[in-house]
């Protein structure tokens, strides 16, 4: 028997990015360019990194409840 599990991506998309982040798609290339929001590429797809998301989120909480 046959049983596909599904699990939750490792990496996102950048419109899957700008959904979790709420951010129009300049915004997070601007993130990408500026090194606040590593990425990566695959051939011609660019992948960002669920754990990289979270962290620019922590950091981002971090800085405004200074």
């Amino acid at each position: 028997m046959l049983t596909l599990v599904q699990t939750a991506p490792q990496a996102l998309t950048v419109p899957e990015a700008m959904r979790a982040l709420r951010l129009s798609r300049s915004k997070v290339y601007d993130l990408i360019r500026s090194k606040q929001l590593p990425s990566y590429t695959s051939g011609r797809a660019r992948r960002i990194p669920v754990d990289a998301v979270r962290h620019y989120m922590h950091n981002r909480l971090e800085e405004n409840a200074a």
